[in-house]
């Protein structure tokens, strides 16, 4: 029987330079998005990356791009308040809404921010893909949970990518990518393959560029 939400595989070389190629151009910040007024124009594919505070959610990005310091790594848990949009290249926009999970945000800016999410979500016609990103030290949260089912009511294909794999001992991988297959289940919207990254040590890095390198092709 075939496993449900396996790995995704390592790319072949020529795919791998593919997803190489498009994020060795330029990476630049284009704004700071707080209302649907202020989305840049429509006109390129697009892919967001979503994630509760602290899951390494702009380390990612800045493995990706090759560009440091381009996401805004904080300590400060819910401090990027903005949905920030990166171009990559003339054809792509890489999305970075905001971290969830905010414990110590007033309830009227989380309430702000979950209604700009939802109708970024289900309103944005060039986004591809929602890559979830999931703390492989602690799979998946009821917070993460929340944003999941978000994307399947938005009808938004959604990826889960597990960050800081290489926090992870090899022997409790298995445990963590059960329980993590097991929420997945629960999701319409959730797309059949895992990613395991490590913004630190750059594994998962060719495989996720090769990923959003294919959807700039459809």
């Amino acid at each position: 029987m075939q496993m449900r939400f396996p790995l995704a595989e390592e790319p072949d070389p020529q795919t791998a330079e593919a997803g190489r190629l498009l994020f060795a151009r330029e990476s630049l910040f284009v704004k700071g998005v707080v209302a649907m007024s202020g989305l840049p124009p429509a006109d390129r594919v697009e892919v967001c990356f979503a994630g509760r505070s602290n899951v390494g959610k702009s380390s990612l990005i800045n493995a990706l791009t090759g560009t440091k310091g381009l996401a805004r790594a904080s300590n400060t848990p819910g401090r990027t308040q903005e949905i920030n949009y990166f171009t990559q290249g003339p054809d792509l926009y890489l999305v970075d809404l905001p971290g969830y999970g905010f414990a110590n945000a007033p309830l009227p800016v989380v309430e702000k921010w979950q209604r700009l999410l939802k109708q970024y979500l289900s309103g944005r016609q060039t986004l591809r893909r929602a890559f979830v990103l999931v703390d492989a030290r602690h799979g998946v949260k009821p917070v993460d949970e929340e944003i999941m089912t978000r994307l399947d009511s938005s009808a938004v294909t959604f990826q889960c990518v597990l960050t800081k794999i290489d926090k992870v001992k090899a022997a409790d991988r298995d445990k963590v990518l059960t329980q993590v297959r097991g929420a997945l289940a629960n999701h319409p919207a959730a797309y059949p393959e895992i990613v395991l990254t490590s913004s630190e040590k750059g594994d998962g890095i060719a495989t996720l560029r090769t990923i959003i390198h294919g959807l700039t092709q459809e």
